[in-house]
């Protein structure tokens, strides 16, 4: 029997309206409202205190090749800690929550909102620290075995989020733009290319498009949440403040995503980070459905 999804009076005041989904579209990316109270940004900033000082509910019963999972041995460094929705049961109620499935299913235009992944992210005060600059990119290019476009993130950080903080940044439109060309480096992570490169292949899109690189620091209050298209390039600067930039980036895919074989053009297949712990569809292929790995969070009584 499949779950079902409400939300309050109140919270359906705080769903986009038409005109935020025409900006969406059009931008690649939305600012929501309130989504989150400061309750729940309180619990997620203390929960993921208690995860960095070793406190699990449900260890990853196995260890992807290509997870990203800082431990107290890398130092002051920027810390992504993948699979927080699965491995800490409190962080993984507020991400389940469906007025954040439902903010995500307006935008984009779909009736079921699963997730895909999650990533605590934790920028310290080092304006020094290389690590710290997250290069020009989009989500797309890492979820190669995907087949769809109209997965998004929704970037979630647990307190007013500024440029002085290195908030994410969005390149406007971008989602819009065709590629110059396929390239077998692009389903590469970020982590695992020249930040040179990446700026390269960023100009050199903008190029081929006859496009400005518009780039937009995108400034979030407590609670609110920043929604981007998944082949929305972005990118974020240095935390030159005075505190950590704690955030979680959620990667969230439509009801209609599915696994595909994707091969480089050397014949090597590509893999993401599921593939060896989702369960298998009767075909025998990584379940993008898996409830454990990625559960719905939303999906419309009209479904």
């Amino acid at each position: 029997m499949s779950t079902t999804f409400t939300l309050t009076e109140e919270e359906l005041d705080l769903l986009p309206s038409d005109d935020d989904v025409f900006q969406y579209q059009q931008h690649g990316w939305f600012l929501s409202k309130k989504l989150l109270s400061d309750e729940e940004t309180a619990l997620l900033e203390s929960a993921s205190e208690d995860f960095y000082a070793g406190r699990l509910d449900r260890p990853l019963p196995a260890r992807p090749p290509k997870l990203a999972y800082w431990q107290p041995s890398a130092g002051s460094v920027q810390r992504h800690n993948d699979y927080i929705h699965y491995e800490d049961d409190r962080i993984g109620a507020i991400l389940r929550k469906p007025l954040l499935g439902a903010v995500a299913a307006r935008l984009a235009g779909t009736a079921e909102i699963r997730i895909f992944q999650s990533t605590l992210i934790l920028k310290p005060p080092a304006p020094e620290e290389a690590s710290n600059i997250v290069p020009w990119h989009f989500d797309r290019h890492y979820w190669a075995t995907s087949t769809s476009e109209r997965m998004l993130t929704a970037f979630i950080p647990f307190h007013d989020c500024t440029e002085e903080l290195g908030t994410i940044t969005m390149v406007d439109g971008s989602h819009l733009w065709k590629e110059v060309a396929t390239n077998d480096q692009t389903s590469l992570h970020f982590a695992e290319r020249d930040n040179s490169e990446l700026d390269q292949m960023l100009d050199e899109n903008a190029a081929f498009n006859n496009a400005e690189v518009t780039k937009i620091p995108v400034v979030i209050p407590r609670g609110h949440v920043n929604f981007h298209h998944c082949l929305t390039y972005h990118g974020s600067g240095a935390n030159v403040g005075d505190r950590p930039r704690r955030a979680i980036s959620l990667h969230l895919q439509d009801g209609e995503n599915r696994y595909r074989d994707f091969r480089r053009s050397d014949g090597r297949q590509v893999a993401y980070n599921h593939d060896v712990l989702v369960r298998r569809t009767p075909a025998g292929t990584p379940d993008y459905a898996d409830p454990d790995y990625c559960p719905t969070i939303w999906r419309s009584a009209e479904s």
